[in-house]
């Protein structure tokens, strides 16, 4: 018996407007993919831009202090 990896895959309801499920139609048509596939890359494509956001908020908070002087006088 061979045995098959299945990938965990968790089942929700997405509750959208008119507007917003006849808007993921269209653009699900003009790309021939299913709305599923599209919602999933957007959820993906949101959830990491979302990351680097947070990631160089972190940076930024950590490293300016080390150079607010020099910054101030560049201002100047």
């Amino acid at each position: 018996m061979v045995s098959q990896v299945i990938p965990s895959a968790m089942a929700m309801t997405l509750r959208l407007t008119k507007a917003e499920t006849e808007a993921l139609r269209r653009r699900a048509q003009r790309e021939s993919r299913s709305m599923q596939d599209v919602a999933r890359q957007a959820v993906r494509e949101y959830v990491e831009n979302h990351s680097r956001e947070e990631l160089l908020d972190q940076v930024l908070d950590q490293e300016l202090p080390r150079y607010a002087e020099a910054l101030e006088r560049l201002g100047q």
